[in-house]
């Protein structure tokens, strides 16, 4: 089905491995567009309800397969074009396809992130790390730019000035640097880091709506680029109303009055409310 990727499904929780291990799991684009595909394929799934993503072999992902040599980057000839004029940077697309995911998104970095390795693990909303993984926003040091949306999503997660350290320097840094800034949230001992992926995928799914997690998960990334509390308000009202009639909020009250486990009906796949006019996204 996939030529480098491998896929996996443990209970509700499905697993995607970079699978160029040869290669430290370089990206190329086929890789690209299998991650976008793949994650049409998850949202779509309601047997699925959360992705973990991680790498095959001893490396996460060590960035940009240079194959080409120089014309890697050059978007005249290899690029993702959108017109004569338009080219996208294909980490981009991924994190953007990420970012949109409906379900929620581990990052399970098992080996080294560099580049594009590290940069498409910014829109997961949790990562955690082996205790052998590094990281490295190395453009610097290859006369590139932060690409794959980075310049919007590191300044938020780790701070701007620790963002522009990591990427003035271009230095490939340890687990325990990143868990210092907040780019990973838990270091792992390598032999149980797919397994603890794993349970947080399940505790985001064993006792919630995965509506009200498709939605929070829209409406918490979306409103980081909110310039008044205000906006957040409103989507929060919308949100609040469409769900406010909703089979799984009967769901909830009555399983928490009856003392039970809740049985949420709706799925992702067809019963999601529409947010977008009211994020007033123009992607």
């Amino acid at each position: 089905m996939y030529k480098e990727l491998l896929t996996s499904q443990h209970r509700d929780t499905f697993v995607i491995s970079l699978n160029r291990p040869e290669k430290l799991n370089a990206f190329t684009k086929t890789m690209q567009d299998e991650l976008i595909r793949v994650f049409d394929y998850t949202d779509q799934n309601d047997d699925i309800k959360s992705v973990v993503i991680t790498g095959k072999g001893r490396a996460y992902c060590a960035g940009a397969d240079l194959v080409d040599g120089p014309n890697t980057f050059n978007y005249a000839e290899a690029g993702n074009r959108l017109s004569n004029d338009d080219h996208r940077d294909g980490g981009g697309l991924v994190a953007l396809r990420i970012f949109r995911s409906k379900k929620p998104v581990i990052g399970a970095i098992n080996g080294d992130a560099v580049g594009v390795g590290a940069t498409m693990t910014l829109p997961m909303d949790i990562r955690i790390a082996s205790k052998s993984a590094r990281f490295g926003f190395v453009f610097s040091r290859r006369g590139a730019v932060p690409e794959a949306c980075s310049s919007w999503f590191l300044p938020r997660i780790v701070g701007i000035s620790k963002a522009l350290d990591w990427c003035y320097t271009g230095k490939v840094f340890t687990s325990q640097e990143a868990l210092q800034y907040g780019l990973v949230s838990d270091v792992i001992s390598d032999d149980n880091l797919i397994e603890r992926a794993l349970e947080i995928g399940s505790s985001y799914s064993s006792k919630s709506s995965a509506i009200s997690v498709s939605l929070a998960r829209q409406m918490m990334w979306n409103m980081l680029a909110a310039t008044h509390p205000e906006e957040a308000h409103i989507l929060d009202s919308i949100a609040m109303e469409r769900m406010g009639k909703s089979p799984d909020i009967k769901e909830g009250i009555a399983s928490f009055l009856e003392k039970r486990a809740p049985n949420f009906s709706m799925k992702v796949s067809k019963d999601l409310p529409d947010l977008s006019a009211a994020i007033k996204s123009k992607y």
